[in-house]
């Protein structure tokens, strides 16, 4: 067995572990910490919507010598609009310039075509309207919310309302998270990346459930025993399916990893970056959601009920005790070693020492 199966094991049968539960207000504070950023971001720079929300036009040239550049140079100049242009493999051109309308795209066209050398006819044009990408973004967030309100109550039913409260929370504080390295980073949001972010929202939900169905498992009876509180049985159930966990996420992120920083990157697919961004930083914070909000959160909500904060007294006093118990035995056992020191060796009692100058032989 390897060294990480190994780990498992202990961790799961309890012989090691992290109090990751114990140090939830760190996790707490470092996440804080990461949204806070996240939104500064989203509201400083703001996001880089695409044509499909914003309206405009996409150009489709064909094979051409010109430079991915000069083309956008031209694009920008014609319109006064930024535009994002990407040269396939094959040598064609795609032309995006956002919020343009039908007479802007007509003169974009006709400036490229006569940067192209082509006439206006071989440069395919699709217009979007804005009233559409209206319609696009409105069909998003409604998606996203009857995610949200489904999930809510699945873990309401299956699970208990704390848990399906510390799972919303996580999910928010995964999307937040995401939607903010998309604003600083600058990326296009398409509807590539809503799919993207309703995939790590499955992904974040699907650690949690595994940790939370332990949980459920473990803590059941728990108040006729007083050997553990929610919150160390929590953590037990946390430790036991970490390694799951990361082993989940690492074979998660290794093919986004390619798609982001090969795919988008060494080979300049450009189009995979819109997907591939939010899966990458979705999947990372999902992961640590689930292993450092979620549960630890369940244990806060939980500890707060009557009946575990009756139960955690009972384990202090319990454990009092022993320790009390413990102390008195040690003190009765360093009590008779020291009396065993102090006695005169075996033999020796009643016996009667002679003084040193009466020594010697009687006459």
């Amino acid at each position: 067995m390897s060294r990480l199966g190994t780990l498992g094991a202990r961790l799961y049968r309890g012989e090691v572990g992290y109090d990751f539960v114990a140090k939830r207000k760190i996790w707490y504070g470092i996440s804080i910490l990461i949204t806070i950023t996240a939104i500064v971001g989203l509201a400083v720079r703001g996001l880089n919507m695409g044509i499909e929300f914003s309206g405009g036009a996409i150009f489709n040239t064909e094979k051409t010598s010109v430079s991915a550049d000069a083309a956008k140079e031209t694009a920008q100049q014609a319109s006064g609009h930024t535009a994002v242009v990407q040269k396939t493999g094959d040598g064609k051109l795609r032309i995006q310039v956002s919020e343009l309308t039908p007479e802007q795209s007509r003169t974009t066209q006709q400036a490229l075509a006569k940067k192209l050398d082509v006439s206006t006819n071989k440069i395919n044009t699709d217009i979007v309207g804005p009233s559409w990408g209206d319609e696009i973004a409105n069909k998003a967030w409604t998606g996203l919310a009857i995610f949200m309100l489904l999930v809510v109550i699945y873990l309401a039913i299956a699970f208990e309302w704390r848990m399906a409260i510390a799972a919303l929370v996580a999910l928010i504080h995964d999307l937040t998270i995401t939607v903010g390295i998309y604003a600083l980073v600058g990326f296009e949001v398409t509807p590539g990346t809503v799919i993207g972010l309703l995939t790590i929202l499955g992904y974040s939900l699907y650690d949690t459930v595994v940790v939370f169905d332990g949980l459920k498992e473990s803590a059941k009876d728990i108040t006729k025993q007083t050997r553990f509180t929610y919150s160390e049985i929590a953590n037990r159930s946390l430790n036991g399916t970490l390694v799951r966990s990361i082993n989940t996420t690492v074979v998660a992120l290794l093919p986004v990893a390619g798609l982001l920083f090969i795919g988008g990157g060494f080979l300049g697919a450009g189009m995979l970056n819109d997907i591939s961004l939010a899966l990458f930083v979705g999947l990372a914070a999902g992961a640590y959601s689930s292993i450092f909000i979620a549960t630890p959160l369940v244990a806060d909500l939980k500890e707060r009920d009557p009946q575990m904060k009756a139960l955690a007294r009972r384990i202090k006093a319990k454990r009092a005790a022993q320790s009390a118990k413990a102390d008195s035995v040690q003190d009765d056992q360093e009590t008779a070693e020291d009396e065993t020191q102090d006695a005169p060796p075996a033999g020796v009692v009643g016996q009667r020492r002679q003084p040193e100058g009466r020594k010697g032989k009687r006459r």
